[in-house]
């Protein structure tokens, strides 16, 4: 199996030269890929002197590096590492092995930390809720949506659209692959506090807003009937409220007396009539585009499948 380890880093100058010799041991076979996004130190020197390769992307945002990480090289198995040094290089090989004996897609590192300085208390609440809030919308995927650890297939990185800026892309990953029905599964994994000197780049409600914000139009473009749906059923039932006393008063006296509320109730259900239509007509567009996605996906070869076939073809050889 062709195995790359992708790192995007932002100013991991502490960090990244472990980070990269303990995947070196972890998996000694493996490509090793660092995407500077834009540091200010020396970042990309010390990962070039650790013996990674180092690419440079000058837009900053992890989806922008992740973006150009995946487009760079060719691989079988895929993981995608954080360069801060918090993630146990160890776990890769099980995470490795649990892809190609199972032929999935994706394997998530789940985080399990005592150090409340690695995992703030903050993020894991943050990451409870729109893990859970992922899981009620989407169905059930992986335990730690936001992790950054994770081992992917081929077919998983070359249909994964990358749409993302920031920290949000770990999120499209869960999504993107509940959407298609990917096969994947999930490991646990020490989470470690970060190297003394370095320090976070994730900010608990900026970038926990950016992360809402997606799974707010993940929603709408995934599933435009529930969400079209929804406001449908409030602009109407806010619409026959107001329209309660109107009628109410016309029912006794014959009259229209509060003719600014009757207009504003009938605009409120006309709204909601309309939003219900575009939703009916974005679910088509929707399951239309699903469909094209998932043939898309499944044009490519399966996870692993050409290491196996190696493999057997060469044991029939003997």
């Amino acid at each position: 199996m062709r195995v790359a380890i992708l790192i995007p880093c932002y100013n991991e100058a502490v960090a990244i030269g472990g980070v990269v010799a303990d995947f070196r041991r972890a998996l000694p076979g493996a490509h090793i890929l660092v995407c500077d996004n834009a540091s200010s130190d020396d970042t990309a020197a010390r990962a070039r002197a650790a013996g990674a390769e180092v690419l440079a992307e000058p837009r900053r945002g992890k989806g922008h590096a992740v973006r150009r990480l995946f487009a760079a090289i060719e691989a079988d198995a895929y993981f995608l590492v954080d360069g801060d040094g918090t993630y146990d290089a160890a776990a890769a090989p099980a995470m490795l092995a649990l892809l190609a004996e199972q032929r999935l897609d994706m394997v998530t590192a789940t985080r399990v930390s005592q150090s409340q300085a690695a995992y703030r208390l903050g993020h894991r609440f943050g990451n409870r809720a729109i893990t859970g809030a992922i899981a009620t919308l989407f169905g059930h995927g992986v335990p730690d949506m936001l992790s950054g650890y994770r081992v992917f297939s081929r077919r998983f990185v070359k249909s994964f659209p990358a749409l993302a800026q920031g920290f949000e892309t770990e999120t499209e990953f869960t999504v993107h692959a509940l959407e298609l029905g990917m096969p994947v599964a999930s490991l646990t994994s020490a989470y470690l506090p970060r190297p003394e000197g370095s320090h976070s780049k994730l900010n608990t409600f900026r970038d926990g807003f950016r992360i809402l914000l997606t799974v707010l139009g993940l929603l709408q473009r995934e599933k435009p009937l529930p969400f079209f749906g929804a406001i449908a059923a409030g602009l109407a039932g806010l619409g026959l409220l107001l329209a309660i006393p109107v009628l109410q008063h016309f029912h006794e006296t014959g009259l229209v007396p509060r003719l600014p509320t009757a207009v504003l109730s009938m605009g409120l259900v006309l709204a909601g009539l309309l939003s219900l239509a575009c939703g009916l007509v974005l679910e088509t567009v929707t399951r239309g585009r699903q469909e094209a996605k998932r043939m898309a996906y499944l044009a490519l070869p399966g996870p692993c499948s050409g290491a196996l076939a190696d493999k057997h073809g060469g044991e029939s050889n003997k």
